[in-house]
């Protein structure tokens, strides 16, 4: 080992002696895993900056082991400031060693640190006829590999080529146009957004689980296709089919104001795409707003031009617009009667949506039984139970309603096989909106497991209960949890069986229990949910191969009673009060790990989105049945219209749908009239719910109000404590929603403490075994006093 290397270990022993093995710690496999890797340097000539610093997206070691993040060593982050530092796990070399390197976790879970093999993802372009174009070939672990042309986009296409150098626009090839590979494939699917700088910033990349073979290489051409105009990409989009309209001038890609922007426009960049379906012009930057130029203003097209850049517009740069007049376009590909389930986090629930001229709408709940959701079920492609959700669970569409008086049979394959009024025309608002719930299959454990147990021993961690939590297998001497992707209820059934359970069986996935600390053992589990144990179902890629983070760890409830969120018979609690507030507590980053039901007056304030999903903007406090406390600042970009805006009450995991969670629509926002949007003074606002005086919202255990002081009340200047609760991720985070904080002690302490943390930035102590989490985390006092 270099004489480097044996001073960062020194360096590092000092700086982190909490994380680093001390003598006598750890196997000796360990020991020589991390000397190994770590006395094995790699020639490194690209990802450099001037200064000679690694600024590169790769993120494991040369051996495969994934980075841990920086931020977890704040003490080594504090030693080498503006190195590239923070919160991410790429590699780096802060030392200015020749190679860049990270820490990893060793299999005894202490913490070493390895070189890492700067060509990991890296790419190019094989057997073409210039350096712009060729077989696609991806560089993971030591090899190369092609990538399946199934699921190959122009989006993917044109990252590559910007990761290579060779311009903005690339367009993907089929059926081995360079000719075939080595036949080794690395990636199935690559799914880019088209805005990222290189392969490993495509979040969504998916390895290889099915048969590629010979004639399925996937090529790329680094140019522009000819005869076409400037060329236009969609940008933002949950589909590949929609999102912001961005045009490609001059080396840069920008937006289009939407300025005398409709459907004829719309038309034009379907046609230019290559895409079929019913286009759809959207404004007022429906899919997010852009960050580059804006190129084109007042397009005016006949409807018969073959590219944008034949229609009338503005000279190129000149507009009167802000990002917020964004044009986008959807090339929709639905017919007429198509159906969806929205509102919901999962598809087989949720508000029904049908499709019609166009525009999707809702459906009026007059006179809907099971036999209604029956049809809508199998129409989506389940075949299991179906119901008819309560009113309002999956909140109220703003759009058309455009079915009433619908009449099922209950044998119909689809909805329009049912009688109904005529489209449009209805006597419904928003509030009888359908909501349906389907039901995958088995959904109980209606087969007891009494044979011995086959496979790895189960068990489940974290949970406020036995029956409950994080699901961890044991396998080669080893607890490690399992990745959620695929996971579902006839997984967990399996699990709940071999654990003795014989009740109703719910999955639960993004880390509902908190994220796991040692190995990921499984992923892509496939239970047909009869099996006696997890051992005897199939996995995909065998025992620890997974493509996964401890963000995604899988998690079930057993013997699973749904709790409502509807209307109490129990008299309604006083306020203030927490009837499910559990005593015992875990340390977490900033604070304690809150509980389901701990805090029932907590509310969030989301912006809706018909095409995205609701984004979280804000936390509140539910003050009386009708009437919830915010601030004003969460209006000030979006402005105070209530129908733009959605409540939820009663959530615990902001990630999965939670049985006495309620999404509910705000009817007025008042905003205090002395706040000014360019000041923080008189930042408070209220929300108005909707519902009779005194009777908007239902109390019960999981939703009930805090209480207010009585008028006139005085405050000395020094408060005892302060709570602060929200959501958000609990490590030292520049993504973080918010972290719990101790407002105790000294006063001067404590006006600092909640300044920092108002701001984002409170870094209390930490301990090395705690993760993110998208749970709700409180701090109540009792941490951190100093």
């Amino acid at each position: 080992m270099d004489v480097a290397a044996v001073k960062r270990i020194l360096s590092l022993t000092i700086a982190c002696s909490c994380l680093l093995p001390i003598s006598g710690e750890g196997t000796s496999e360990d020991n020589y895993l991390n000397t190994v890797q770590s006395a094995a340097p790699l020639s490194c000539s690209e990802g450099f900056t001037e200064l000679g610093y690694y600024n590169g997206s790769v993120s494991q070691t040369d051996s495969g082991s994934p980075c841990l993040k920086w931020a977890e060593f704040p003490d080594y982050v504090q030693q080498y400031p503006g190195r590239g530092l923070g919160d991410h796990s790429y590699c780096r070399n802060p030392d200015r060693e020749s190679n860049p390197w990270c820490f990893f976790r060793q299999s005894s879970g202490a913490i070493g640190w390895a070189y890492c093999d700067c060509h990991q993802g890296a790419a190019r372009l094989a057997g073409g006829p210039s350096p712009k174009s060729g077989r696609l070939e991806v560089y993971l672990n030591s090899q190369w590999g092609a990538v399946c042309d199934t699921h190959l986009t122009d989006r993917d296409a044109s990252v590559i080529c910007r990761q290579l150098g060779l311009g903005e626009i690339g367009t993907a090839l089929q059926h081995s146009y360079f000719g075939p590979g080595s036949g080794l494939f690395h990636y199935e699917r690559l799914g880019c957004r088209g805005n990222e700088n290189s392969l490993l910033e495509c979040r969504s990349r998916k390895f290889v689980t099915s048969d590629c073979n010979h004639g399925n290489e996937a090529g790329v051409v680094c140019a522009p296709p000819e005869g076409i105009g400037a060329p236009l990409r969609l940008v933002g989009g949950l589909e590949d089919f929609e999102g912001r309209v961005e045009v490609y001038h001059n080396g840069k890609w920008g937006s289009i104001c939407d300025d005398q922007w409709d459907d004829i426009e719309a038309e034009v960049v379907c046609r230019q795409l290559g895409l079929g379906g019913i286009p759809k012009a959207w404004s007022w930057a429906h899919f997010g707003p852009g960050t580059g130029p804006i190129l084109l203003d007042g397009v005016q097209c006949t409807g018969n031009e073959l590219s944008l850049e034949e229609c009338a517009h503005s000279s190129w740069g000149q507009h009167n617009c802000d990002h917020m007049e964004d044009a986008g376009v959807s090339c929709n590909p639905y017919t007429d009667g198509v159906v969806r389930l929205v509102g919901a986090d999962s598809p087989w629930q949720g508000r029904l949506e049908v499709y019609h001229s166009g525009d999707w709408g809702t459906v009026c709940d007059d006179d809907w039984t099971e036999l209604h959701a029956q049809v809508v079920c199998r129409q989506l492609g389940f075949r299991g139970r179906a119901a008819v959700a309560p009113d309002g669970e999956y909140g109220e569409g703003t759009g058309l309603i455009l079915l009433d008086e619908v009449q099922c049979a209950g044998t119909e394959q689809s909805l329009l096989d049912c009688r109904h009024s005529e489209w449009g025309r209805h006597d419904c608002s928003h509030s009888e909106d359908v909501g349906v719930r389907c039901e995958r299959g088995a959904e109980t454990n209606d087969i007891l497991g009494t044979a011995p147990v086959a496979g790895p021993l189960v068990r489940l961690v974290a949970g406020e209960s036995r029956k409950e939590g994080r699901v961890e297998v044991f396998v080669n001497g080893q607890w490690g949890s399992v990745c959620d992707d695929g996971w579902n209820d006839l997984n967990a059934a399996v699990v709940c069986r071999q654990l003795g359970f014989v009740g109703v069986s719910k999955a639960r996935s993004m880390a509902y229990f908190g994220e796991g600390q040692g190995p990921i053992h499984l992923d892509n589990v496939k239970c047909s949910g009869k099996e006696a144990s997890l051992g005897e179902c199939p996995v995909e890629g065998g025992q620890d191969a997974h493509n996964c983070r401890h963000s995604e760890d899988a998690g079930v409830i057993c013997d699973y009673v749904p709790e409502s969120a509807g209307d109490s018979t129990a008299p309604a609690p006083s306020c203030g009060q927490r009837p499910n507030a559990q005593r015992r507590r875990r340390r977490i980053i900033g604070g304690d790990k809150s509980f389901r039901g701990d805090w029932p007056w907590q509310v969030s304030l989301w912006l809706k989105s018909q095409t995205k999903g609701n984004h979280p903007l804000c936390g509140a406090t539910l003050i009386n049945s009708c009437w919830v406390l915010t601030a004003a600042h969460c209006f000030k970009r979006f402005g105070s219209d209530p129908s733009r805006y959605v409540l939820r009450l009663g959530d615990y995991h902001t990630e999965e749908r939670d049985d006495f969670e309620r999404s509910l629509s705000p009817e007025r926002i008042v905003v205090h009239r002395k706040y000014h949007s360019q000041g923080w003074e008189y930042d408070i606002a209220l929300v108005r719910l909707r519902g009779a005086k005194g009777n908007c919202v239902a109390f019960n255990p999981h939703t009930n109000s805090a209480c207010l002081p009585a008028s006139g009340s005085k405050w000395g200047k020094r408060p005892a404590a302060c709570i602060i609760t929200g959501w958000g991720v609990t490590g030292l985070s520049q993504a973080s929603y918010l972290v719990g904080l101790s407002c105790a002690g000294d006063e001067r302490r404590s006006a600092v403490i909640c300044g920092r943390a108002a701001a984002g930035s409170l870094r209390p102590r930490v301990s090395q075994d705690e993760r993110a989490s998208r749970r709700r985390v409180v701090n109540d006092g009792s941490a951190d006093r100093g």
